[in-house]
């Protein structure tokens, strides 16, 4: 009988920092950002992790790579339109960026971006809401609300995917397995505006609940700009 080893033979030449990066990212969208080491992407590269340094000295850097490669995928249009339009188009660009890489939004929150790609996001953000207003505090606020705005609904959307997920079941089942307990609490009387949401309120689905967000922050900049345009007119 002949033996086989299970190890897959080491490859003949070490992988460049791409094959690395790309690795790394279809690891984190399958298993998460946690799933994510020097040492498994060597594995799922057939080579050692030694040959790694000679092109990144940390998981962070890896980390910090991987953001900035699926930031380029995902480049946000050249800005078009009115600033509402420009906004808009720049919120959608995020989530959907976000949604085909659900680790990313944490680090876009919690560690500055400052590659390449990233720099350009940030250029074209500022071009978009240079319509808005010219003032570049005003237009820099203008971005920081409505990226934040996709950041938390994303969160939440991610949040619902990841619970079924985890429950193996689907939207419906999910629905009729917690609902007896929600309708006991309902029965109480202890939450009022919940129970009135729960039986009134529209069943919106995941893009019409961005969608309706997304206008509710527009209008909140049109009342800022409405304001700044009549405190400029006055000094």
């Amino acid at each position: 009988m002949v033996l086989r080893s299970e190890n897959p033979q080491r490859r003949a030449t070490a992988p460049d920092l791409p094959e690395i990066v790309a690795t790394a990212v279809a690891l984190a969208d399958r298993q998460g950002l946690e799933a994510v080491s020097l040492r498994r992407v060597a594995t799922a590269l057939r080579s050692g992790t030694a040959s790694f340094y000679r092109v990144l000295d940390s998981r962070n850097a890896l980390v910090d790579h991987m953001v900035d490669t699926v930031l380029g995928q995902h480049l946000p249009p050249e800005p078009s339109g009115g600033w509402r339009a420009r906004l808009a188009a720049l919120a959608r660009n995020r989530r959907a960026m976000i949604c085909a890489h659900p680790w990313l939004g944490t680090e876009l929150a919690g560690r500055p971006a400052i590659g390449p790609n990233a720099l350009i996001h940030h250029e074209r953000a500022l071009a978009a809401a240079s319509a808005y207003a010219d003032d570049p505090t005003a237009a820099s606020s203008a971005v920081e609300t409505v990226l934040a705005y996709v950041l938390g609904a994303t969160a939440r959307e991610l949040a619902e995917v990841r619970t079924r997920l985890l429950s193996g079941l689907t939207q419906e089942q999910w629905r009729d397995n917690v609902a007896p307990y929600l309708q006991q609490a309902l029965n109480t009387g202890s939450y009022p505006h919940l129970a009135r949401m729960v039986h009134m309120a529209a069943d919106l689905d995941a893009d019409e609940r961005f969608e309706r967000g997304l206008a509710c922050i527009l209008a909140g900049l049109a009342q800022m700009l409405q304001q700044l345009t009549a405190q400029a007119a006055c000094d």
